[in-house]
């Protein structure tokens, strides 16, 4: 009897896909436990460190909106594919680079598969699936990712601690080669549209370089200083060349990303209410795992292990988040996560102060358990703001700006962390920043029931 049958053959898509989304996933968050040892092998200054980070958050981020619609072009097969090739020779050259240059720049161009893979793999399933199926497949793709994410820290630290760093971007070879193989036997030819509109190719390099130059003049702010003719520079670059697209995407026919959707309050809300979620998410697993090795002096190993506390609980409350959408206020769900979201991420920056694990643990619990609250019901709020044929846009939308609210974390507090040296300042302002998008979330999230 043969291993892929017609019966199973969409069981074995969802596998690869899930599979290949939690590596991309895994590559958010393994890398913050293993920075310390990198920076020390690759020479690198702490700021230019979290480029390893940000490089990659940055390119998924910009890319992301784009890359789902290179599958429109291609068809998906090939786009997926290529994603995986991309994403595959990246973390081998990303595990060999010898210097810190050689690492941005690798971890730069994985972004670039990470943002084909990601919006592809979603609408592979939405391919395969029949209607009454999806949720199933998106609800075991979603758990997926957030067993992929909550092991980021300890599989990070496994590697660094027993074998080597370079390990935790070598492992996503032995991945891609089995997806890719997976992907080749059990996908079939799928119709393209032919009357597709031209590609947006002057809006991804608009989009791209304002966002780049803006994270380039928010980290190297503390190392030029910010009123260096550099850092200057980078800001009015990034504002010129953001107005640029701006003006660009609303004169064309086809647009990258429609802008009109931003003038529904609850779309607008809802996206930053997810851009703020993920910013504590990056900020928490990355300095987090940072103070708990250079203040706590924890090896990476112990120290992905003691962030378990954070992550696991996630894996806990991603269904009851979405289940209570279902049932109460959207408004209600959300800002009450992102309520005791930042007021745990408050409560970490004091205890930080005092140098003890223990007093972390309650606050750390407590992010975890409600993080998911900021991410299903409002990507829910955002999709049921706006006409049914113009979801595909926000989706990329939403996606787009939960990855740029890492890249702007890490920029952020990575500042922060330079130019202080203290980690409760950089805890206070990831949580003062939240509860500001609390109070704007509680005007233009909607307060009527879901339907």
């Amino acid at each position: 009897m043969p291993l892929i049958t017609d019966n199973n053959r969409k069981w074995w898509v969802l596998a690869s896909v899930g599979g290949v989304l939690g590596m991309v996933i895994l590559d958010q968050t393994v890398v913050g436990v293993a920075l310390p040892r990198m920076q020390e092998d690759l020479g690198m200054t702490q700021v230019s460190s979290h480029w390893i980070v940000n490089a990659y958050l940055i390119i998924f981020a910009a890319v992301a909106v784009a890359g789902g619609r290179l599958g429109d072009y291609i068809g998906l097969k090939l786009a997926f594919v290529i994603g995986l090739s991309v994403f595959g020779l990246t973390s081998l050259a990303a595990g060999f680079a010898q210097d810190g240059t050689t690492i941005i720049i690798a971890r730069s161009l994985q972004g670039i598969g990470a943002a084909i893979i990601f919006p592809t793999s979603v609408s592979m399933i939405t391919k395969v699936f029949p209607p009454e199926q999806r949720g199933l497949a998106y609800g075991i793709q979603t758990a997926t990712g957030g067993i992929f994410m909550s092991l980021g820290p300890f599989v990070g630290g496994l590697f660094t601690d027993l074998l080597s760093w370079r390990w935790i971007f070598w492992i996503n070879l032995p991945l891609v080669l089995f997806v890719i193989f997976v992907t080749l036997k059990v996908w079939g030819k799928t119709p393209r549209d032919t009357q597709l509109p031209r590609f947006d190719f002057a809006g991804l390099i608009l989009i791209t370089l304002g966002l780049a130059t803006l994270v380039l003049g928010l980290m190297q702010s503390a190392v030029w200083g910010w009123t260096n003719v550099a850092t200057i520079t980078a800001f009015a670059s990034s504002a010129i060349l953001l107005l640029a697209f701006i003006v660009f995407e609303t004169r064309i026919a086809s647009p990258l990303i429609d802008l009109s959707l931003f003038r529904v309050p609850q779309f607008t809300g809802s996206d930053l209410v997810v851009f703020t979620g993920n910013y504590n998410q990056i900020c928490v697993i990355i300095f987090v795992a940072l103070f708990f090795q250079e203040v706590l002096g924890m090896d990476p190993l112990i120290a992905g292990t003691c962030l378990l506390v954070a992550v696991v609980p996630t894996l806990f409350t991603s269904i009851l988040s979405g289940k209570l959408a279902d049932r109460f206020p959207i408004k209600w769900v959300a800002l009450s996560g992102l309520f005791i979201n930042s007021s745990a991420v408050l409560w970490i920056g004091f205890v930080s102060r005092s140098d003890s694990y223990a007093l972390i643990i309650a606050p750390l619990i407590l992010w975890g358990l409600s993080l998911p609250f900021q991410f299903a019901p409002t990507r829910r709020a955002a999709m049921s703001a706006v006409p049914e044929d113009k979801r595909g846009q926000a989706s990329g939308i939403n996606l787009t700006s939960q990855l740029l609210g890492g890249a702007i974390g890490v920029a952020v507090s990575s500042t922060i962390l330079a130019g202080t040296g203290r980690y409760d300042v950089l805890f206070w302002t990831a949580g003062s920043f939240s509860m500001l998008i609390l109070a704007i979330g509680w005007f233009t999230l909607k307060k009527e029931s879901p339907t």
